[in-house]
């Protein structure tokens, strides 16, 4: 079982949290998903940070790799798995999906960024693998 988010992460996650602030400033809540995932990345990269959109990973179960893997939304420097969201209420059910993606990668850290809020901070939820959700 993982332990909880190193230093990196936490600096890491910290500094994502930044970049998608720079892009909730400029268009506030209710543009599409993939416009702020788009723009999102963009920050990401600007800063120097090594991002993969859509990053496939396979399933295992039962000793097979299945052809038919999820994608995470965003994968930042190998270690932090982001799920974007444009909706009215984060709920239970998508963070349990953030949670289920960091069990299946075998990572720490995830953070849920609904961008459909007035204030950035009230749509942030870190995820940690095999704990409880915190929101900022």
């Amino acid at each position: 079982m993982l332990t909880e988010p190193t230093r990196y992460e936490n600096e890491l996650a910290t500094q994502i949290i930044g970049c998608a602030m720079i892009v909730h400033r400029h268009f506030g809540p209710g543009v599409i998903e993939s416009v702020y995932e788009t723009c999102f990345c963009h920050e990401l990269s600007k800063v120097g940070l090594d991002v993969v959109r859509q990053k496939r990973q396979p399933i295992i179960y039962d000793g097979i790799t299945f052809d038919d893997p999820f994608k995470m939304d965003i994968f930042v420097n190998e270690a932090i798995i982001i799920e974007n969201k444009v909706v009215e209420v984060v709920l239970p059910l998508h963070k349990a999906q953030l949670r289920s993606y960091l069990k299946l990668a075998n990572r720490r850290l995830g953070l849920l960024i609904n961008f459909n809020v007035e204030r950035l901070k009230d749509g942030i939820h870190r995820v940690i693998n095999g704990s409880a959700t915190y929101d900022l």
